[in-house]
């Protein structure tokens, strides 16, 4: 049993109960609640000099705090942990948001990227937060790829897949490079990449290289490691995240401090930076994951939370994800539902494509 469930076993009805209305009506409304207020909703009928005294106990005990002297008291993060592992009580997904999100499927016409761009529209409109759609990798295995220079300090590595799309990744040559020395970086390549994905290649490339190495001259072999290097680069992986909705973060009321934490939460968007470990969050098992403030690796600084659920290929593989970030004082019991029917969603429709 973890402290938190400990810590909820052990209170009693009238302190279990002033922790659930304080939480929820926190959620609710974002503001500190007072004692007076909760002796109005309270099951029994107790002194506002009573409650006050459960609501000390419970800030002693780490699960809420007081932002000013005489204000009411608001939940922790650790209180809202305890809340969302033991109190809350999860939604029925509503018609409405399930027509929403099931529109935006159409006829299953167009590319994937587009269906999951879609998607993450429709997500951000529902919950009325930001959405983060991580979209698979293409797994289609390599049939071909080329160097292209651009200048002294500027070449593109492109790739041509089996199902016939084509990407290009801008990347900088090593000195010295030559047509002839590109040219002999593309036919080495090409002889070991065939029938393999880019996942593969990327785990076997580089042992591969070392051992062959006598088999290209010393240019080429440094143009080899700068393509694979350009794989593996920042934009392959930044350009797998679809980001929908930064602007509904903006429709939250709050002061300077609150405005500063949506700043820092937006550039930490913008950036898109440790992409990979947003999936990483999801792969201990299936089902939503909940990271409040600084439970979320990503975005921690900015005190926010982040719902998130992976979503699976025909194979029971996790190759993506979709989740939803917002305040602390996210609707739980409603976002996790849609955020768990939107992973099915997006499952269903790319299992069903391949």
């Amino acid at each position: 049993m973890s402290e938190a469930s400990k810590i909820l076993s052990e209170m009693n009805d009238r302190s279990r109960e002033v922790f659930r209305l304080i939480v929820e009506s926190y959620l609710d409304s974002g503001e500190p609640v007072g004692s007076r207020t909760l002796t109005r909703t309270l099951s029994e009928k107790v002194s506002a000099a009573t409650v006050r005294n459960v609501m000390q106990d419970l800030e002693f005990l780490g699960l809420l705090d007081s932002p000013h002297v005489s204000a009411g008291r608001i939940p922790t993060q650790q209180g809202l942990r305890m809340f969302v592992d033991g109190l809350l009580e999860m939604g029925d997904l509503g018609a409405d948001d399930r027509q929403k999100l099931d529109e935006t499927l159409g006829s299953n016409a167009g590319d994937v990227g587009g269906m999951l761009d879609r998607v993450g529209s429709a997500l951000s409109h529902v919950t009325q937060g930001a959405s983060l759609v991580l979209t698979p990798k293409h797994e289609a295995e390599i049939k071909h790829i080329e160097f292209v220079s651009l200048g002294h300090d500027r070449a593109l590595v492109v790739l041509v897949f089996s199902d016939g799309q084509v990407e290009n990744r801008l990347f900088t040559p090593p000195p010295g490079q030559t047509p002839s020395s590109m040219r002999e970086a593309a036919n080495f390549l090409n002889a070991l990449i065939e029938g393999r994905t880019l996942s593969e290649v990327r785990r076997q490339m580089l042992s591969q290289i070392d051992a062959r190495k006598q088999e290209i001259d010393i240019l080429a072999r440094e143009m080899v490691e700068s393509g694979i290097a350009a794989w593996d680069g920042d934009g392959s992986d930044s350009a797998r995240l679809i980001v929908r909705g930064r602007a509904n973060l903006l429709n939250e009321p709050g002061q300077a401090e609150e405005l500063d934490r949506i700043r820092t939460l937006f550039d930490d968007l913008e950036r898109k930076r440790d992409i990979a470990e947003f999936l990483e969050l999801t792969e201990e098992g299936e089902g939503v994951r909940i990271f409040i403030g600084s439970e979320n690796k990503l975005f921690s600084l900015s005190g926010s939370s982040l719902v998130v659920s992976p979503y699976m290929n025909a194979d029971r593989k996790i190759i993506g994800a979709v989740g939803v970030i917002g305040p602390t004082r996210l609707n739980y019991g409603r976002i996790v539902p849609i955020v768990d029917y939107t992973a099915q969603l997006v499952g269903k429709l790319i299992s069903d494509r391949s």
